[in-house]
Order: C-alpha cells, then sequence, then structure tokens
C-alpha cells in the first residue's frame, strides 16, 4: 500500500515540479536577459566580497556570513552526500547533468523567494524575524490566498519532522557507527543536547554556531573529494564524458545498475537537484528574513551563491568523486554508502572516517539550520505566545529517530517537498513584477556606485 501511495507522490510531483522550476527559471532568465550568468561577476562581489562585514545594512539580527552559514547548514545536507549517490545510482551518471539544469534555472527562483521574503517580514514581539512563503503569500497575493499560505506552512512543518527531525538525525548517527562504531542512542542524545544548547541564543545564536561550523566543514568535504578525484585523475575526462553523454541517451545495465531512460535521468537528477539547494521550495527563505541588508536583491543575491555552493561545487565533487572509482557507482550500492565506498576505495579505512565525519556533520548542521524554519512555520500556524513552548519539541524526535528505520520517513518527506514547492512556485511567479521591479532599482543602484 506504501509503495502505491508512494509512486503515485513521485509521479504527481515530479513532472509539474521540474517543468514549474525550469519553466519559472526560464521565464526569470528570458524576463531579466539570464541576469544570474550575465551578472555573476556582480553578484559574487556582493556577496563573496562582503560576507565577513558585520553590518550588511538595514535591519536584521544575522550579519552575512551568519545568514548564509545557517542556510547552507539547512540546505547541505545529507542530500549533498546520499542524495547524490542515489541519484546516480538509479538514474546513471547522466542525473548529475539534469543537477546542474535545475541549479542555473533554480538560482533565479531562489533570489526571488528571498528578495519577497525581505520585503514582507516582519519582526516578532519576541525580538525575532519572520517571513517566508507563507508570509509573501498572505500579503503579498492577498486574503483570497491565505488557504495556500496556511497549506505551505502545515508541509513546511511536516517537512521539518520528517527530513530534518528524523531523516537528518538518524543519517548523522549512522555515519558515526558505520565510521566509528558510536552507539547509535548516544549520538541521538548529544545532538538533541548540544542543538538545545545553541537555540538557547536565539537566531542570533544559532548565526553564530553556523558562522564557526559551516565553512570548515564545507571546506573539509571539498578538499576529500578533490583528493578522490585527484587520485584518479586519469578517469575525470571519461566520467564526465558519461555525464554529458547518458542526459541525452538512454543506458543499459552495467553490473548492479538496472540501466535507465533518458526520463528517468532527468526526474532522478532534477529532483534530487531541487531535494539539496531547496531552490523553488522557498525553506531556505524563512532564515534570510533574518538577514540584516540592505535591499532585498541585495540579500536575493545569497540566495544565487547558496544553489551554487550546494550544487555547482559540493554535488558536482560528490557525484565526480564516484564517478572517477570506475565502475564502483555500478555496483548496486546506493545513497551515503556508495560515497562511503569511494572514499574507502581510495584511502582505505581512513578515507571511510573522512567521509564518516563530513556526512556526521553535513546531516547535523542541516538538522539544526532546520531550526528556524520549524519556528517560522509554528508562529504562522500558532502564533508566537504558543511557539514559545512548541518549539522545544524540536528537541525529542532525534532521541528518537537515531534508532528507527526511516526508509518510509524520507519517502514522506519527498511527499511533502510537493506540498511546499508548487504553491510557492505559483507565488513567485505571480509577484515576478515585484520582483523584476526590484531587480532593476537595485541594478541601477550598483551602476551608480560605479559612478
Amino acid at each position: 500500500m506504501w509503495e502505491k501511495i508512494n509512486d503515485f507522490f513521485d509521479t504527481l510531483w515530479g513532472y509539474p515540479m521540474l517543468i514549474l522550476l525550469v519553466g519559472g527559471g526560464l521565464y526569470y532568465g528570458v524576463r531579466t536577459g539570464f541576469y544570474q550568468i550575465r551578472c555573476l561577476p556582480l553578484i559574487f562581489r556582493k556577496t563573496f566580497g562582503e560576507m565577513f562585514k558585520k553590518d550588511g545594512g538595514g535591519e536584521g539580527s544575522l550579519t552575512p556570513l551568519e545568514t548564509l552559514s545557517t542556510v547552507l547548514a539547512g540546505t547541505v545536507g545529507s542530500g549533498n552526500i546520499a542524495g547524490v549517490a542515489s541519484a546516480i545510482a538509479v538514474g546513471g551518471p547522466g542525473a548529475l547533468f539534469w543537477m546542474w539544469v535545475t541549479a542555473v534555472f533554480g538560482m533565479m527562483t531562489k533570489l526571488a523567494e528571498v528578495a519577497l521574503t525581505i520585503r514582507y517580514r516582519k519582526k516578532g514581539e519576541d525580538g525575532e524575524w519572520y517571513g517566508g512563503p507563507m508570509h509573501y503569500m498572505r500579503n503579498g497575493l492577498g486574503p483570497k490566498w491565505r488557504w495556500l499560505a496556511g497549506m505551505n506552512a502545515v508541509a513546511l512543518l511536516c517537512l521539518v519532522l520528517t527530513d530534518a527531525a528524523f531523516v537528518q538525525v538518524n543519517t548523522a548517527a549512522t555515519a558515526l557507527d558505520d565510521a566509528f562504531h558510536v552507539p547509535l542512542p548516544f549520538t541521538g542524545a548529544a545532538i538533541a543536547g548540544v542543538s538545545l544548547l545553541v537555540v538557547l541564543g536565539g537566531t542570533k545564536g544559532i548565526g553564530k554556531f553556523c558562522a564557526r561550523l559551516v565553512p570548515p566543514m564545507c571546506l573539509l568535504y571539498i578538499v576529500g573529494c578533490l583528493a578522490v578525484i585527484g587520485t584518479h585523475l586519469e578517469n575525470l575526462g571519461p566520467a564526465l564524458g558519461m555525464v554529458f553523454k547518458y542526459a541525452f541517451t538512454p543506458m543499459g545495465a552495467v553490473g548492479g545498475f538496472v540501466g535507465s531512460t533518458v526520463l528517468n535521468t532527468m526526474t532522478k537528477g532534477g529532483f534530487r537537484g531541487i531535494f539539496s539547494n531547496e531552490a523553488g521550495e522557498g525553506t531556505a527563505a524563512t532564515v534570510h528574513a533574518n538577514a540584516r541588508t540592505d535591499h532585498p536583491i541585495h540579500q536575493g543575491f545569497y540566495g544565487v551563491v547558496e544553489v551554487f555552493i550546494d550544487t555547482i561545487v559540493i554535488c558536482t565533487l560528490t557525484g565526480l568523486a564516484i564517478l572517477c572509482c570506475g565502475d564502483l557507482w555500478a555496483g548496486g550500492q546506493e545513497g551515503v554508502y556508495l560515497t562511503f565506498a569511494a572514499f574507502r576505495e581510495t584511502f582505505g579505512p581512513a578515507g571511510a572516517a573522512v567521509a564518516g565525519v563530513c556526512v556526521f556533520l553535513f546531516a547535523y548542521s542541516s538538522y539544526l539550520g532546520f531550526f528556524v524554519e520549524f519556528r517560522t512555520s509554528l508562529e504562522y500556524l500558532f502564533h508566537e505566545r504558543l511557539t514559545r513552548y512548541l518549539k522545544w519539541l524540536f528537541f525529542i524526535p532525534p532521541i528518537l529517530s537515531c534508532t528507527m528505520p526511516v526508509s518510509q520517513v524520507w519517502d514522506l518527506a519527498d511527499m511533502v517537498v510537493g506540498f511546499i514547492f508548487i504553491p510557492n512556485m505559483i507565488a513567485v511567479l505571480a509577484l515576478s513584477p515585484q520582483v523584476l521591479d526590484m531587480l532593476k532599482e537595485y541594478t541601477a543602484l550598483c551602476k551608480g556606485e560605479k559612478k
């Protein structure tokens, strides 16, 4: 029964989501002259060039680095390791190409989500900032669309409880158990305890913690993947060749790989790209509501950078590290175990240990980063008075989930993504005139700076 339900939602969400993401991104791309490509130097200059400023200008509680780190904490998770590996194992090497496609088009939808969030955010009585799709749906689209905003908030709450509180924590605990034989219950209790201490400092505390954890975490994994690729450098050319060839050509069975059609490759790569970088979901935008920024589009540039780091850099390196290890990807392994196998095949037990640490950090940071989204959905549905009590429920699932089989929870998380993605893309497209006006205004301001 469960498999039939899962297959139904795979069909229901798969094509509509890809069409909406690519179509929405293409619409924004055409209307702006593919701004995300044409103005990439400006985007990098206004993000990487200003990331370490303590004040981004304007109101907000998080600095640019704290905001980017907290968002990446939520987006860079097990999907970058397990999700990419699963997409390749099921859809073949060409799946990586379709991840790149979703990233290129998703950059503009992410920019739009973040810009709209800043425009419609609000400051609560508790001093915290709240914003995201449910806010720009209600206040941007008008009262008639409150039901859509409510559905988005409920779906976001369900996603946090399935993906972050169960899947990410279970993945983190499994990684430490596989690499270092750390007992699962111990890891779950430690995650809950450390996270509770961090959250006591509010959003500002989460931002400071993530700013110290996320950059070295990403750097460690990037160096590890580059080491794997460098060790098998002679396979890099053939690996890239397979990515481009089998993005447009059906691939037959090889070893444990059962074969894939172009359509299957496209959907597996595209869907995992969406799940990883969250472009089109609007989930990461809830964190951006806390940013200290001088203009909605300026903050939207950080959304473009997130997709770039998450998919173009980290997902690409994961995929190439696996593909460069010969036919390892076709050996029948999936998920995090396939990535572990690539590191283990290259560096032995030490490689598996490095991969284990990276998976743990990615999964844990994703769990912690999702707290802001959890708090935001609670505030919208139950208002601030109840949120101050309900938010502590976030720390119960880690104690339970680390010893549970979560395959069905993964499926549930995938289903919920559709209930978040489709309403959000409808709103992002409906509010596009506002985004385009803000983009025109900010571009003019940037040209004025040069003069």
